[in-house]
């Protein structure tokens, strides 16, 4: 039997997977010493300001943190100066504290899972995280240069950042979040998106694959199917959270070959007061023999694994494994014998 990493590469590559793969099975998310000068508020807290000087808070019962946007938050008072308001942390660590990061990428088996850096927000969010999203849409419309050169400035802070991370904990593969539409349509039209993104995007993905990282996985749960044309020029291998309202099946169809698609199982389908096994059952079993395992990993659209009620992401992860256990005449001891334990962050 394969690894869950083995597996994993089949499953992207187009090969023979014996299986299908369960969610995050195959990726191990690990973080990087910006993360330790980077202050974020744990559930339940609210009013953090992080290093960019933008303030999150993250109520209770809600899926992660988001920008607070007041307006004595708002970090970018007015576009045309922007210089003046957005100042890029320092990525200066000491070598202890990569040392201490190096260790925990090396304590992961790198035969069963992916060593995956955690890398977010990204560019897109981070221009809406310092400007308000309503704002910052009517800035791309009415000063598109000074929104250019705001995320020129940010591409380069995460080149910077993409270094450090390639040079000290040699990852072999990225996370990266970073959310580009709602769930029925993209935030930008796909033109205006690709006007401002892709070419950054194309050097800040380039620059990892071309430093020893074999994967790069792109988080954002929406609607992005209009995209994804320029998610494959970016360098993007895998898109994780691709919603129901993409019609995955027909990605894996028309994409498959090109990039992989790992999604499917929306929250609200399974993510819920009152939620059932049964509904995980359904979820997981309608998306796997809509899609099947070529290109496509069943997974909850969030960005990371967990869940918003307890309890929902491990039964999740259960039926996957019940349904491989029966689709393919494995046992389900012999397919936990060939990963790590659940990684389970929230």
């Amino acid at each position: 039997m394969l690894t869950a990493k083995e597996n994993l590469r089949e499953v992207i590559r187009g090969g023979n997977p014996d299986r299908y793969v369960n969610q995050y099975e195959a990726i191990q998310l690990l973080f990087h010493p910006y993360v330790m000068h980077n202050p974020s508020p744990a559930k339940g807290q609210e009013n953090v300001v992080n290093a960019w000087g933008v303030t999150n808070s993250f109520p209770a019962g809600t899926p992660g943190a988001f920008p607070v946007h007041t307006p004595d938050k708002i970090v970018v008072k007015d576009i045309e100066n922007w210089k003046e308001y957005v100042h890029a942390p320092a990525l200066d660590f000491s070598k202890e504290e990569w040392d201490m990061f190096k260790a925990q990428y090396d304590a992961v088996d790198g035969t069963k899972s992916y060593k995956a850096a955690f890398i977010a927000p990204g560019l897109f969010e981070q221009t809406h995280h310092l400007c308000e999203i309503s704002q910052a849409l009517m800035n791309y419309i009415t000063d598109p240069d000074e929104m250019h050169d705001l995320i020129k400035y940010l591409t380069e802070w995460e080149l910077k950042l993409a270094e450090g991370i390639c040079s000290h904990l040699h990852p072999d593969a990225i996370f990266h979040h970073d959310d580009w539409g709602a769930e029925k349509n993209t935030f930008l039209r796909p033109e205006m998106f690709a006007e401002f993104f892709v070419e950054s995007y194309k050097q800040i993905y380039g620059y990892y694959h071309d430093h020893g990282v074999e994967l790069v996985f792109h988080h954002s749960d929406s609607y992005c199917a209009t995209l994804v044309p320029y998610m494959i020029e970016m360098g993007i291998d895998v898109w994780q959270g691709c919603m129901a309202s993409n019609n995955v099946p027909e990605l894996v169809k028309k994409y498959g070959g090109k990039i992989a698609f790992m999604g499917g199982i929306d929250n609200k389908m399974v993510d819920f007061e009152g939620w059932t096994q049964e509904d995980c059952r359904k979820a997981a079993v309608d998306i796997c023999e809509a899609c099947g395992n070529k290109y496509f990993i069943p997974c909850i659209t969030q960005g990371g694994p967990g869940s918003v009620y307890p309890g929902t992401y491990k039964a999740l992860c259960d039926e996957i494994d019940k349904y491989n256990a029966e689709k393919f005449g494995l046992k389900i001891e012999e397919i936990e014998e060939n990963r790590l334990p659940w990684q389970i962050l929230f």
